[in-house]
């Protein structure tokens, strides 16, 4: 099985359990402190990973270091430990909060840009983009990406919508040597 099909298993079964127990949100709260814990911080995938650190150790490592959580996160992390799975967190975390936003009609939008956007431009984007994708909201989040040269790149979901002035001619490039042939 994939890594991104057993992602989307694991994120489907905390989703409905969630659903189940009304806990959505909160869920949602702690897998987005989980994901920066383990973001952060490289050697936990070092330590969770080592084969000669028994399950034992690893388990009540996980225990003590995400105590205040609820015991459903806590329980899939020991499993995913167990299974020797551990690298897939981030994906399955990505994968819960896919579908979160889609139960909610939410999308979560990444624009690159060279500078800063105000606060006036992040509301249009965030207004146009709720028009076209047909959602009820958008959390756009900007980054600075000093490689483009201008315009915009736009990332929704594993889609990405480029607008720089370096994709735009490429673009030309690429329909002028199709022109030749």
């Amino acid at each position: 099985m994939s890594e991104a099909i057993a992602a989307r298993r694991y994120a489907g079964a905390l989703f409905q359990i969630g659903t189940e127990k009304d806990t959505v949100a909160e869920l949602e709260k702690e897998l987005r402190i989980v994901r920066e814990v383990f973001q952060g911080n490289e050697q936990l995938y070092t330590f969770l990973k080592h084969p000669r650190i028994n399950n034992a150790k690893k388990q009540q490592f996980i225990n003590e270091v995400f105590q205040g959580l609820q015991s459903n996160v806590v329980h899939t992390i020991a499993l995913l430990v167990e299974r020797g799975r551990i690298e897939m967190t981030p994906s399955i975390i990505d994968h819960f909060i896919q579908m979160v936003n889609d139960a909610k009609g939410n999308a979560e939008v990444t624009v690159y840009s060279v500078r800063a956007l105000s606060s006036a431009e992040k509301a249009e984007l965030e207004t146009n983009f709720a028009k076209r994708f047909n959602k009820q909201s958008i959390e756009l989040q900007n980054e600075i990406d000093s490689t483009l040269l201008g315009g915009l790149k736009i990332r929704v979901g594993n889609t990405i919508y480029d607008g720089s002035v370096q994709g735009k001619l490429q673009r030309i490039e690429r329909d002028i040597a199709t022109a030749n042939k």
